[in-house]
């Protein structure tokens, strides 16, 4: 493909066909060379209209130009010359052009370039001719080679180019429906004397395969705020999901129409209804807006309100930021049958074992609390087991919670016990460990009984409130505190999960350099000296922290490893054992 050694992430590029202008970009990978780029395009200001003022042959090759050879307009300049009424002079050479990366990107920059340029005046011949353009590039047979434009927004650009223009489509008294294979867009004006809108779209992805539905429905309530007869304009996509997903190379599979819609400021709250391209069940959805500053999707736009293997209902608020919206087919969802005996089994021994620990602690509480530090120390032990039994309560109420159907305020609820709850049983370890380098570092007994234990109840359950109420006051009102498929941190949009994984982790450090201090300082002690009894004391507390802390450490970090590799069955399964006998 390219002359000389190929040595890995080196480039190279060579020229394109000779019927076609531009270049093609390669990068070395492995000792091979794979193709990157390409701007090979056949398009260009001087064949893409129909005319008769200069010769030309149809694509590429020896271009003689007559009339324009001395000046520097534009396709569009030039558009806006020859056929400003319907736009229709380029759509023969357009459609009949290869669908080479280069050529899209010319398209797309004239789609651009026309809407604009036309800031009034866009009639249904305009947005019959504009569509046809687009329509060319969005054949599901050009999808590929939108991953070799070099320009990787120029998906993007196209979205919002024909949203744009759209915007300024006038619609008189009867409604539009303009129907092409790969874009559809419909139009009607909409009063407060209707009682509801809907427009209903049924297009095919590609050119086997059966037809996929979206739905737009307007309710009357949502109606009753339109002051004036308005416009409402819908827009459907079959294959531009793919097209965003292929050139901005997003990790994200949209599972459904892509739908636009361009409605009064005054409208708030739509219903989309998606039929699923994919009808796996075992993959969740995700209702979400195209984020058009940020050229992303964007979960914060929309909610699900029901789903099955067929569809998904979506409420949605369009606005100037939020203009196109659809489902996308969350990743990675694992869900095993042994892995639910393992998480259910687990807990439920994990239940009884704490309850059976707190009975314990009553029965023989007097008996092992006779001195100040075993009280404190009981106390640490007790409420560890208290919370860590509180914990797993929530994360099975939060299990049952989970899922695409409404349970969103629960949902909220079961995560901020379930995050407050582990964090408490982190905070108690850090409190013992504290309780230690208080004995080590200066002499038990200096302080009042009543004033250690507020201070471990501080530790063990205020800074844990204090972390959960936080995180859910700053991202739960912009909807970013809850995953998507299951109640718990989020960790895509808003990085939640961190307010739960840099403490525990932290506490986990400090606690590991507490159990190693001691070993140094307990060293000193003689058997028999006056510290002896409050060294045991210490150690009994060190043994106990020597073994939970790696515990807990490696639950979570087993923990993270599933967030990070959320199709790894290995990790969930190792996290759930650890988790349920810790």
């Amino acid at each position: 493909v390219c002359d000389g050694v190929c040595v890995d992430n080196s480039h190279c590029s060579q020229p394109c066909p000779p019927d076609s202008e531009g270049n093609t970009g390669f990068l070395c990978r492995q000792k091979k060379w794979h193709k990157i780029t390409e701007t090979c395009r056949t398009l260009n200001a001087f064949n893409i209209f129909e005319t008769n003022s200069y010769s030309v042959r149809p694509f590429g090759g020896n271009t003689v130009i007559k009339e324009y050879a001395r000046k520097s307009e534009t396709i569009t300049d030039m558009l806006m010359q020859k056929c400003p009424e319907d736009l229709s002079c380029v759509l023969r050479n357009i459609r009949q052009s290869p669908r080479l990366p280069g050529n899209i990107a010319v398209i797309v920059q004239l789609l651009h370039n026309i809407s604009t340029v036309l800031s009034t005046g866009v009639n249904e011949v305009k947005m019959q001719s504009y569509s046809i353009m687009a329509n060319h590039i969005l054949n599901s047979k050009s999808i590929s080679n939108w991953t070799f434009i070099p320009e990787r927004n120029s998906s993007c650009v196209l979205l919002h180019s024909v949203n744009s223009f759209a915007r300024k489509l006038s619609i008189n008294k009867y409604p539009i429906d303009i129907s092409d294979v790969f874009i559809h867009t419909m139009g009607t004006t909409i009063s407060q004397d209707n009682a509801g809108k809907n427009f209903t779209f049924s297009m095919r992805i590609n050119d086997t395969g059966s037809e996929i539905t979206g739905r737009v429905l307007i309710g009357r309530d949502e109606l009753q705020k339109v002051p004036a007869p308005s416009r409402a304009i819908s827009i459907a996509f079959p294959t531009l999901g793919a097209i965003l997903e292929a050139s901005l190379l997003e990790n994200v599979t949209v599972n459904g129409l892509v739908l636009s819609v361009i409605l009064p400021k005054e409208l708030k709250r739509i219903s989309l209804i998606f039929e699923k391209i994919s009808k796996s069940e075992e993959r969740r959805t995700q209702c979400v807006g195209w984020h058009s500053l940020e050229s992303r999707w964007d979960q914060q736009a929309c909610q699900i309100i029901q789903e099955n293997s067929q569809q998904a209902v979506c409420k949605c608020r369009p606005s100037r930021l939020f203009t196109s919206f659809s489902i996308l087919m969350a990743p990675h969802i694992l869900e095993s049958p042994i892995l639910t005996h393992i998480t259910y089994l687990g807990l439920g021994i994990s239940i009884c074992s704490l309850v059976l620990c707190l009975i314990i602690e009553v029965l023989v509480w007097g008996q092992v609390t006779k001195t100040e530090i075993s009280y404190l120390r009981h106390v640490c032990i007790a409420n560890i087991a208290a919370t860590l039994l509180m914990a797993d309560v929530w994360f099975i109420v939060a299990s049952f919670l989970s899922g695409p159907m409404t349970h969103h305020n629960g949902c909220v609820a079961a995560t901020f016990f379930v995050h407050f709850f582990y964090l408490s049983v982190f905070f108690w370890m850090l409190a013992k460990a504290l309780l230690i380098l208080y004995g080590i570092l200066i002499v038990f007994h200096t302080l009042p009984k009543s004033v250690l234990v507020a201070a471990l109840f501080s530790v063990g359950y205020g800074c844990p409130l204090l972390i959960a109420a936080v995180t859910v006051a700053a991202t739960e009102p912009s909807k970013g505190y809850l995953r998507p498929e299951a109640c718990w941190l989020n960790w895509d949009m808003t990085k939640a999960l961190l307010a739960f994984v840099v403490p525990a982790l932290a506490i986990v450090v400090v606690n590991l350099i507490t159990v190693t201090l001691v070993i140094v300082k307990t060293q000193r002690a003689a058997v028999g000296s006056s510290m002896f009894q409050e060294v045991r004391a210490i150690v009994r507390i060190s043994k106990n922290i020597a073994i939970l802390t790696p515990l807990l450490g490696l639950t979570w970090g087993f923990g993270i490893a599933t967030v990070i590799d959320d199709g790894n069955l290995a990790f969930h399964i190792i996290f759930s054992l650890l988790n349920a006998f810790q």
